[in-house]
C-alpha cells in the first residue's frame, strides 16, 4: 500500500508540472488555427460603397486601394481613409467597416464647396512667402488662382470662373494643393481661424448661402450679407452668437426700414450698432 500511494504522488507531480505547458500550447494551437482560418478564408470578395454623389464606385475602389482578393483582417483601415481623402478631395467624412464574411462596406460623406479663397493682390502673390526660420530656406509659393474650400477649409480644386460661393479676401494661400488643409503665412492664422470658426457658424444656423463675401483684416473680419448689409465682427468673436444676432437685427431692421433696408451692422461693439446705407461709411 505505502508504493502504491507513492506512485500515485508521483503522477500527480507530474501531471502538476507539465498541465501550464499544456495549456500554454494549446492557446497557441488555437491562435495559429485562427490566424490560417482568417487568412485562408476571410478574402475581400466585394466592396459595397454608398453615400457617393461626386465620385463613382470604381473611382473609391480605385483610391482605396482594396483589392479583390485582399484579407479582409490585414487591411488597414487607416491607410485606406488616408488614401481615399487624398485623391478625392471633395471626401469628408469616412466610415470603413468589415461585413462577414467577404466584404468591405465603404461609406462616404462629400464636401461641399462653400468659400473660394481670392487670389493675393500681384505684388503680393509674386513673392514666395517665407515660412520657418528667418535664414530663407524654406519658402512656398503663393497661390495664382482662386481656390474653393470646404467648411472646414480643405482644398478643394481651383475655382471655375462662373462658381458662385463666399468670396474671401485677406488671406494669401501658399503651395495649395487639392486634398490638403489650406496654409497661410503665421501673421494670417488669426484671419484662417476667424474664417473656419465663421463657416461653421453659418453652416450650423443654414445661413451659407446668405453671404457673398468676407473681407478679412487685421483685427475683424467684414462680411456682405443678404447683398445688403455690412457685417463687422471681432476675428475672435463668439460666431455662433454674432451670426444669430446679426440675423435678429436684420429682422428688427426690415420691420422698421421696410424689406429692402441696407446698411452697416457693427457687432464688434456693444451693443451692435446699424447705420442705413445713406449714413454708412
Amino acid at each position: 500500500m505505502p508504493r502504491y500511494s507513492h506512485r500515485s504522488r508521483t503522477r500527480r507531480r507530474s501531471r502538476g508540472r507539465f498541465g501550464p505547458l499544456f495549456k500554454l500550447l494549446c492557446l497557441l494551437a488555437v491562435g495559429v488555427a485562427l490566424t490560417v482560418g482568417a487568412t485562408v478564408f476571410f478574402r475581400v470578395e466585394s466592396v459595397v460603397i454608398s453615400g457617393n454623389q461626386r465620385y463613382t464606385q470604381e473611382e473609391i475602389l480605385a483610391a482605396s486601394g482594396i483589392e479583390m482578393g485582399d484579407n479582409l483582417y490585414g487591411l488597414n483601415k487607416v491607410r485606406i481613409d488616408q488614401n481615399i481623402r487624398t485623391t478625392l478631395p471633395y471626401v469628408g467624412d469616412l466610415t470603413i467597416n468589415r461585413a462577414l464574411p467577404s466584404t468591405i462596406v465603404i461609406t462616404v460623406t462629400e464636401w461641399e464647396a462653400v468659400a473660394q479663397i481670392a487670389v493675393p493682390d500681384p505684388g503680393q502673390a509674386a513673392l514666395p512667402a517665407q515660412t520657418g526660420d528667418s535664414s530663407g530656406e524654406s519658402e512656398l509659393p503663393v497661390a495664382q488662382e482662386p481656390w474653393l474650400i470646404s467648411v472646414k477649409g480643405k482644398l478643394l480644386e481651383p475655382a471655375p470662373a462662373d462658381f458662385s460661393s463666399i468670396t474671401v479676401t485677406g488671406l494669401t494661400p501658399l503651395a495649395p494643393q487639392a486634398g490638403s488643409m489650406l496654409a497661410v503665412p503665421e501673421e494670417e492664422e488669426p484671419q484662417l481661424k476667424a474664417l473656419i470658426a465663421l463657416l461653421e457658424a453659418l453652416e450650423a444656423e443654414k445661413m451659407l448661402k446668405e453671404i457673398s463675401a468676407v473681407r478679412l483684416e487685421a483685427t475683424r473680419l467684414v462680411a456682405r450679407y443678404a447683398d445688403r448689409f455690412d457685417v463687422k465682427m471681432k476675428l475672435n468673436a463668439d460666431f455662433s452668437y454674432d451670426v444669430r444676432l446679426m440675423e435678429a437685427m436684420r429682422e428688427q431692421i426690415e420691420v422698421q426700414n421696410g424689406e429692402r433696408a441696407a446698411g452697416a451692422m457693427d457687432l464688434t461693439r456693444s451693443p451692435a450698432v446699424y447705420a442705413p446705407a445713406q449714413a454708412a461709411s
